[in-house]
């Protein structure tokens, strides 16, 4: 692909020159996250990169997606939400901390999937990854995701996940599901 994209060539991103490559993936990011639309138009792109065997690029990817959320006037994300779904399950945090992050951008840029994302988002807790540590950062990060959009912060499944939280012996992840519970209180 040689698609110029403000003065980045996403050709790049096949670079083999590591400095290269990842110096393209940052300034896509910045891109996505200031003016999703400009890359809009190559969202095809980068669903393909989610089934890159370069995790760095994977995870770029997955972000990108979830800033393009913001511009997916044609339904593009909804077709990818399984995978990015899949994502929270690949027994590695760092790639579900991406999907997270993607799936809470696209819960804020399209309310009408929060449900979804929320019942998605609370099966971390019983998925393995590389840790027991692992798993519990990957639910503190699902409890900040949740606490970005508002539809659900009050449902019964949600505050159960907390109220089970409460008891993680990470303590951050504690720490955070007490907050959210105060949050909620109010």
């Amino acid at each position: 692909m040689n698609k110029m994209v403000r003065k980045v060539n996403l050709k790049d991103l096949s670079s083999k020159d590591p400095k290269v490559k990842y110096s393209c993936a940052k300034r896509l990011l910045d891109i996505a996250k200031d003016d999703p639309i400009e890359l809009y138009s190559n969202f095809d792109y980068f669903a393909g990169l989610l089934n890159s065997d370069n995790q760095i690029l994977k995870w770029t990817a997955i972000d990108i997606i979830g800033h393009m959320s913001k511009a997916d006037e044609e339904k593009k994300v909804d077709k990818l939400m399984g995978k990015l779904f899949e994502l929270l399950n690949a027994g590695k945090l760092i790639t579900a901390a991406h999907a997270i992050s993607a799936l809470t951008d696209i819960a804020v840029a399209k309310p009408e999937y929060q449900r979804k994302i929320t019942e998605e988002l609370l099966k971390v807790e019983n998925y393995s990854y590389d840790t027991i540590e692992c798993r519990n950062i990957a639910i503190g990060k699902v409890i900040l995701a949740i606490s970005r959009y508002s539809e659900q912060l009050k449902d019964k499944a949600v505050v159960e996940f907390l109220l089970r939280q409460t008891k993680n012996t990470r303590n951050a992840t504690k720490k955070k599901a007490e907050q959210f519970l105060k949050k909620l209180k109010k």
